[in-house]
């Protein structure tokens, strides 16, 4: 059963995006908002992958040899300056994009496995991943103008 890959992907996608929510807050901490709403969103991608635990180890036994670069490396640091943060932030919401993806394809294997309990966390989750994704994006619209007009 593949659906064991995509629960680790998605497992490990949320634990990268938590620890990237915090690099960006501490490398930015600067702006005002920065810190403080990226440790909100951390421990809400932390809650995420705590919520896939049980499932990662329910699935872990069916699961065949991973396949090779199932997992991606969105996120290889922070950035400073005005540029430097729309651009984490777009790390940011690049790497929520594939917990986004990831919980629809994982939504639709525990609809096909009759598995209720995962298809109820996929989508509690599914609807936070979307409030962070609209904040990534009301955030970079924000950042925008500072940093490729006003500083260039």
């Amino acid at each position: 059963m593949h659906l064991a890959h995509y629960v680790g992907l998605l497992h490990r996608a949320q634990v990268n995006l938590a620890d990237a929510f915090r690099q960006v807050g501490a490398a930015h901490g600067d702006e005002p908002d920065i810190r403080l709403l990226c440790a909100q969103q951390a421990e809400v991608s932390d809650s995420h992958a705590e919520r896939l635990r049980p499932f990662v180890e329910r699935y872990a036994a069916q699961a065949p040899d991973e396949p090779d670069r199932l997992h991606s490396e969105l996120f290889r640091g922070t950035r400073t300056g005005g540029i430097g943060l729309l651009r984490d932030l777009q790390d940011l919401y690049l790497m929520a994009a594939e917990c986004d993806v990831c919980w629809t394809v994982v939504g639709q294997a525990a609809q096909g496995a009759r598995d209720r309990e995962l298809l109820a966390a996929v989508q509690d989750c599914e609807r936070e991943t979307a409030t962070q994704l609209s904040w990534l994006r009301t955030r970079m619209r924000q950042a925008a103008p500072q940093a490729l007009v006003v500083a260039g």
